[in-house]
């Protein structure tokens, strides 16, 4: 496929506080570009403090598409997005301008584009047996079984990674294929579009985990566990196990609302799952090619960002 024929599009990428939305918003002020939310946790209504979403007056000076477009306990998966996110680059394009997909949910981009092999849906009885299997031995232990039929996918989990473990096991247990041998099987679809692919990377990871602290030190402050608490009200379905509660800080909410910790224990948890979630956002980052790399930490780094961006627009990159 001819890349100079190609409309294009810019992926923005990089792990939880490396400051993705305001970038996107200075950008969205400066360029043609339309702005599609690449983030697992933004597509839930009612789902604000802890998400970090962004407040009203920014939505209303730089809107993104894909936030705010379910319930929180329905799913969306990986296929849902690309699904959303082919159709709204098409339209986007059609306008005349650029999609600008900003977020750090990795596993959305890699979906979007490389496509996505025929992997099994979910089956109700087998995560059974995985997550009783897991609270014998625990997740660690499983995380051992899996690194036995599917080392590749293993190496790139951490062990209490839990979703994502129990999923490349339920795979393995209904097709006794890999999750890997299955992704590598399929033939993908290439994305229509020329990219320019960004990451905004921590130059010094410590600062990164220092703005975590204090971002979820200040969702605390501005009424996390009360949107927790409304949530459960809202919905009756909730439950630690719908996946909107998997996102980091919602389920060490709810166990804190059950009372199995205090408030101080619920911050230690809910800052060591954020940085472990920005540690396997940067493991993704490492793993894909092409990517133009910009320090978060950089005092310029929305004019660096820009000017890969014109001279991307330019076909100088």
């Amino acid at each position: 496929m001819n890349q100079t024929v190609l409309p294009p599009a810019i992926f923005l990428m990089g792990p939880t506080a490396s400051g993705k939305t305001g970038a996107a918003v200075a950008l969205y002020s400066q360029l043609p570009v339309e702005l599609i939310s690449v983030d697992s946790a933004l597509v839930y209504r009612n789902m604000n403090i802890g998400t970090a979403k962004p407040d009203a007056e920014t939505l209303g000076k730089a809107p993104h598409h894909l936030i705010d477009i379910t319930s929180p306990t329905e799913a969306y998966s990986a296929a849902s997005f690309r699904i959303d996110a082919l159709r709204l680059m098409a339209e986007i394009t059609a306008r005349g301008k650029i999609p600008l997909l900003v977020g750090g949910t990795m596993l959305y981009f890699k979906a979007l584009q490389e496509g996505l092999s025929n992997l099994p849906e979910a089956n109700p009885e087998v995560r059974k047996e995985i997550e009783q299997e897991a609270a014998q031995v625990g997740w660690p232990a499983m995380h051992a079984k899996l690194a036995q039929v599917d080392p590749e996918t293993a190496a790139r989990l951490q062990p209490n990674d839990v979703q994502r473990i129990e999923r490349a096991l339920e795979v393995y247990r209904l097709t006794g294929q890999s999750m890997t041998s299955l992704h590598q099987a399929s033939a993908g679809e290439v994305l229509p579009y020329r990219l320019l692919k960004i990451a905004l990377v921590p130059s010094d990871r410590k600062v990164l985990h220092d703005r975590i602290a204090l971002r979820f030190g200040q969702m605390l402050a501005d009424g996390f566990i009360d949107e927790v608490k409304a949530l459960v009200q809202k919905y009756p379905g909730l439950t630690a196990d719908s996946t909107s509660m998997r996102c980091v800080g919602y389920r060490q909410a709810l166990e804190f609302l059950a009372d199995q910790y205090d408030i101080n224990t619920l911050r230690d948890r809910g800052i060591f799952a954020t940085r472990q979630l920005a540690k396997r956002q940067l493991t993704w980052l490492r793993g894909m090619e092409d990517i133009v790399e910009i320090d978060c930490l950089d005092p310029g780094m929305h004019e660096l960002v820009l000017r890969e961006i014109v001279q991307f627009i330019r076909g100088e990159t």
